[in-house]
């Protein structure tokens, strides 16, 4: 039986906000977000855009690593993707 990863992904709404998740498969999360059949935040803020995602181990680990990420003030989150070598629309 193959090994599910889990990832941690940071999306940029349309209106400039950010929205951390975790997910199996990102793709079709990012496909979900953007057809509205994603979060509730993101519903009303699409179009949205993958930023970011990093392989965490198990579900339990990339939980963590959303809760530690959600609780970065935006300033804390915007420095993290700069260092990420991420580029977003400020």
């Amino acid at each position: 039986m193959g090994k599910t990863s889990y990832f941690v992904y940071i999306l940029q709404c349309k209106d400039k906000t950010f929205y951390i998740g975790t997910t199996n498969d990102v793709q079709k999360r990012l496909e979900a977000h953007n057809s509205g059949k994603g979060a509730k935040y993101t519903k009303i803020r699409r179009p949205v855009e993958l930023l970011y995602f990093e392989d965490v181990e198990t579900k339990s680990n990339a939980l963590k690593r959303e809760r530690e990420l959600k609780k970065y003030s935006r300033t804390k989150k915007e420095q993290f993707l700069e260092e990420k070598h991420v580029k977003w629309r400020k």
